[in-house]
Formats: structure tokens, sequence, C-alpha cells
């Protein structure tokens, strides 16, 4: 579920202090039943088990298979468009203290993780179109649970970045945003199969 900027802004995580020049996008929210103050790695773990780009529906498969062809037919997503090349890493902003809760090698995926702590942890990417952050954070419910919340934090890449991430806008909340949510509560759900 969608829910209002404010609900990452006014938390106190400690990505904030590192990301002044970037903007929060999107923030969203994932049920995960159950859940208890000490189980964000586990959902984490359930969600990197069960959620991967294969596992996708069609559409979004189709979206990121169309989004990655045009990123290689005009060179978005080269190795000098990314992180260090043109985009100085994040981690290179935090204290080793907390860099070194995560392994920096890039994937699965786009994205490096930056730091994981027992409620909250950062990954960031950079290409040609943007510099960005995907923030999860562990949440507890007005019922005593907790959940998984997503904050999508950007600098675009100049005026092209910002035409990208307008253009994108509405298919990460019609078809991608929606997908991700059935299958990272999916995967909660299945956590004792996906896990052993």
């Amino acid at each position: 579920m969608r829910l209002p900027v404010s609900e990452h802004t006014g938390r106190p995580w400690r990505i904030h202090a590192y990301v002044p020049d970037f903007t929060t996008l999107d923030v969203w929210s994932f049920r995960m039943p159950g859940a208890g103050p000490d189980d964000f790695r586990l959902a984490l773990a359930a969600i990197t088990a069960g959620a991967g780009l294969s596992k996708q529906t069609g559409p979004t498969r189709f979206l990121f298979a169309v989004r990655w062809k045009l990123g290689a037919l005009l060179g978005w997503d080269k190795p000098q468009e990314g992180l260090g090349p043109r985009v100085r890493s994040l981690r290179e902003r935090m204290p080793e203290e907390l860099t070194a809760t995560a392994d920096p090698t890039p994937g699965p995926g786009p994205f490096t993780s930056l730091y994981e702590l027992h409620d909250e942890c950062a990954r960031e990417l950079a290409n040609k179109t943007v510099h960005g952050v995907m923030h999860l954070g562990w949440v507890e419910t007005p019922d005593g649970g907790h959940e998984l919340r997503m904050a999508v934090l950007v600098k675009p890449n100049g005026p092209f970045g910002r035409l990208y991430m307008a253009l994108i806008a509405p298919f990460r909340y019609a078809i991608v945003y929606p997908a991700m949510t059935r299958q990272w509560e999916a995967s909660w759900r299945d956590r004792e199969r996906l896990l052993g």
C-alpha cells in the first residue's frame, strides 16, 4: 500500500543523515502478519528467497526487460555511468561502523548494500538516469505487529533523469509496486518453505 512521504521522513532512520540531496519519491508498506520486533532479517531473507525478477508477473518482467534493453542500447547502464566512475557511493559519506554491517559486493540485481541493521537497511544503485536508494525499515503497526516499509530516494541525473523518472511513474504505481507487494507479502507467508 502506498503511504505518504512523511511516513518515511518522519521516522528516525539512519539514512536521513546521508541523503540530504535526495528526494523521497515513493513510500510503500508490506503486510507481514505474525511478524515480531526481531523479524526484520527473517523478512529480508524470505523476500530474497522468494521474490527474484524471474518470479515476477509477466507484465513486470516485460517492463524490466524493456528497461534493460533500452539501457543496453542507449548506454544507460555502462559501468562508467554507475557507482565509482560517475557517482560517488553513499558509503563514502557513512562511518565505517555503519558500512561494516553489509557486504558492498553488488547484487543480486542492480543494487549494492550500504548497511543492514536490526530494523533498517539501505541499498543503492546508479546509472545514467539516476542515483537511487532503496531503504527498507521495520515498523510496529497499531495492532502490535510489524510490517516492512520501503522508501525510494532519488537524485536524478539532470533534466534527462527527471524526465525518465516522470515517464516511468505510471508504470511504477500501476504495475511494478502492486506486483512487488503481492510477491513480497507472499514470500513472508511462505517463509518456512522458502527458508527450509
